[in-house]
């Protein structure tokens, strides 16, 4: 299955385990199951992710048979609001009821190739990616309404096993990385 990743070299979901708001570890293959899953790169205080949080959490809900996670990989130390107090009131704010997980290494957002919030990656039910990129069209303060369009093409794609080619490369707030010490 070839697909349009943007820059990624991701072609399945990962192997890894994070830890969730209340310090539980949780693995996102054996969370995802046989389940179609979608992955967000995310955080509390980006402008991009808080015009889609809301639509986002609706979507999950609508979608309750997909595996959705939700990971904030941004350097807490930099950006305080997006340590797990301000994740757990951005979780309530949006109604999101999915596991929201901290990478607080960075590696699973290295590994995943995320560059910004919200980045988001779509796998079939073999864990096979077959989306990465925007939810849609819509930026925050502008008129275009936040309509899901590419995450929802995405889901439809993966319910059929093919790549949805037809999205574009995620926009948003990019990654708070920590500094590297020589």
């Amino acid at each position: 299955m070839a697909i349009e990743s943007h820059g990624t070299s991701l072609l399945e979901l990962p192997d890894v385990h994070l830890p969730d708001l209340n310090g539980s570890s949780v693995s996102l293959r054996a969370y995802a199951a046989n389940r179609r899953s979608v992955v967000v790169f995310s955080c509390n205080h980006c402008p991009y992710v808080q015009s889609i949080e809301s639509r986002l959490g609706d979507i999950a809900r609508q979608f309750d048979d997909v595996a959705w996670f939700a990971i904030c990989s941004n350097d807490t130390a930099s950006h305080p609001d997006d340590d797990v107090p301000g994740l757990r009131i951005q979780a309530a704010r949006a109604h999101w009821t999915f596991p929201y997980l901290v990478d607080e290494s960075q590696e699973v957002a290295q590994a995943f190739g995320a560059v910004c919030t919200p980045d988001f990656f779509v796998f079939n039910a073999a864990h096979q990616l077959v989306y990465r990129g925007a939810m849609d069209d819509a930026r925050p303060r502008q008129p275009q309404p936040i309509d899901a369009i590419h995450l929802l093409g995405a889901l439809e794609a993966a319910s059929e096993n093919r790549a949805y080619s037809n999205g574009k490369p995620a926009m948003g707030c990019g990654i708070k990385w920590k500094e590297v010490k020589p």
